[in-house]
């Protein structure tokens, strides 16, 4: 059984919600970086029906502006190793109607799947919901004024992304109770 591709058209179509909400973050005055940040956590919390991201435009703007507010709290301190989480009152009330519980304890107590999690769908859809070039074409190809466009027609794939290897990192404990030497550890990662 062949697995189904995806076009980009697509894709932007699925998440025309979350770039409406990103839409409204950004005219009401948020930075684009808060914006998509922002965005991509509420995408991240509720991946699968996106129910909290479709009532956020209905929402007013003070509330709209305490929704991002909180959200790139939330990351700013999931950033910072031991920094406590700040309550997310209209986070936890947008989400808990859609049957999910989230509050601050839970982002904390998860924060490396938060911060991982965030930073993909930055990388593979977050590219397509951000792209303001292609909602631009997506706009004109409603129309229907314009015939197929072959950017919106190609097919869509998540390229993952390779991280440095200067960048990467491992912590290693070792439990014997006393000091190892540099050998040591060498000569067990070339087992």
């Amino acid at each position: 059984m062949a697995a189904a591709h995806l076009t980009v058209r697509e894709v932007l179509y699925f998440y025309s919600d979350a770039r409406n909400v990103y839409e409204r973050f950004m005219a009401m005055g948020s930075h684009q970086e808060q914006a998509r940040n922002a965005v991509a956590l509420l995408l991240w919390l509720e991946p699968a029906h996106h129910q909290a991201i479709h009532h956020l435009p209905t929402l007013s703007p003070a509330a709209i502006g305490m929704v991002t507010a909180e959200a790139n709290s939330i990351l700013d301190c999931l950033r910072q190793e031991g920094l406590v989480l700040p309550p997310i009152p209209f986070i936890s009330a947008l989400f808990q109607e859609g049957g999910i519980e989230v509050d601050a304890a839970f982002l904390a107590f998860n924060q490396d799947l938060v911060m991982r999690g965030v930073a993909d769908i930055l990388d593979a859809v977050g590219a397509l919901i951000f792209d303001d070039h292609l909602y631009r074409l997506l706009r004109r190809y409603q129309t229907g004024l314009v015939g197929r466009l072959l950017e919106l027609e190609a097919s869509y794939t998540c390229q993952p992304v390779t991280v440095p290897e200067d960048c990467r990192s491992m912590f290693v404990t070792f439990s014997k109770g006393q000091p190892i030497e540099r050998e040591e550890i060498f000569d067990y990662f070339r087992q």
